[in-house]
């Protein structure tokens, strides 16, 4: 099989493709042929040592593609079915052993490639809006990153469940994209100086001073000031990433002037831990993809070999959507 290998820690050329045997599913597992993957920032804080992995890696977490193989136990899927994971290491190849648990049916309404590009960022927005922070009518919605993936799907949902929802992007194309999917306003923070002041004077300025409800930030260290400065009283922050980097620690004092805030980190694993709520969750997302109501953007394809130029079209932010890696 194919696969991507990164030998040490590093920059994007530490990754090479190179040619694998074909792994064996165990017990509980599938061996899946992969259609997609999909390429998040996980991965570029695995490959360049900011998250410690061990080393050599084969990076992915995301992707979908048919069962090949089942292994001993294995008695709710069989060769054929398609596939959809979120959290199975070593996803950057032709070839993926996934366990059961974590396999998700795909309906035959949606395609390989777009369960693969909706896997962790849809599963990630829906969690954002139904359990971190649930947006209901009424609510006033600041999130940044709007015409990325996350973006892009939590601004849908959000839109849907009846909020009003300001964005941050930093392109013409970006904001366009973003009032596509629902977003009222759009603020071009590549125009702004400070972003931790000029921020949320415009937001204050959209809501009439009072803030908004709730920030969803997944870019961390280049906004966290300015999320907070934008949140209303009592207005939850939920840092769900860190594409600029680590928030760095602060005076929980700070939350008691500024309103009584809130301020949550949430990550995916934690909102899929029982059966119940995994299929919950698959099903409202594959639903409304089926239906129609929730356009997934797949914003760039590169060849498995590629993998190198799709974390570096990542990380350079000349993204929108999702990114996939087709072996």
């Amino acid at each position: 099989m194919r696969a991507i290998v990164a030998y040490s820690p590093g920059p994007t050329s530490v990754m090479t493709a190179v040619d694998l045997e074909a792994p064996e599913p165990g017990p509980g597992e599938v061996l899946v042929e992969t259609a997609a993957c999909g390429v998040n920032f996980i991965d570029v804080y695995q490959r360049s040592g900011i998250y410690d992995v061990a080393f050599p890696l084969v990076p992915g977490l995301e992707g979908a593609g048919a069962v090949a193989r089942v292994g001993p136990g294995v008695a709710g899927l069989k060769v054929g079915d398609t596939v959809a994971w979120c959290a199975a290491p070593r996803s950057y190849a032709s070839q993926v052993v996934v366990p059961e648990a974590d396999c998700f049916a795909v309906p035959a309404e949606v395609a390989p490639a777009t369960a693969a590009a909706a896997m962790l960022q849809g599963l990630t927005a829906h969690y954002l809006v139904t359990s971190t922070f649930p947006v209901h009518e009424g609510h006033t919605v600041l999130l940044h990153a709007g015409a990325g993936g996350v973006g892009l799907l939590l601004t849908q949902l959000a839109v849907a469940r009846g909020a009003t929802v300001i964005t941050t992007v930093s392109t013409e194309q970006k904001e366009a994209l973003s009032r596509e999917a629902g977003a009222s306003e759009v603020l071009r923070y590549d125009a702004m100086g400070d972003l931790a002041s000029e921020l949320p004077a415009r937001v204050r300025a959209l809501t009439g001073g009072r803030g908004v409800d709730v920030a969803y930030d997944g870019v961390g260290a280049a906004t966290f000031e300015a999320s907070l400065a934008s949140l209303a009283v009592r207005g939850t922050l939920a840092l769900f990433g860190g594409a600029s980097g680590q928030v760095p620690p602060f005076d929980l004092q700070r939350l008691n002037a500024a309103g009584s805030l809130f301020v949550t980190r949430p990550t995916l694993g934690h909102h899929l831990l029982t059966a119940e709520e995994r299929a919950w969750r698959a099903s409202e997302l594959f639903g409304n993809i089926a239906d129609g109501s929730l356009d997934v953007r797949i914003g760039a394809t590169f060849n498995l070999d590629e993998a190198a130029g799709a974390h570096e079209a990542l990380e350079s932010r000349a993204t929108t959507g999702k990114v996939l890696l087709v072996p």
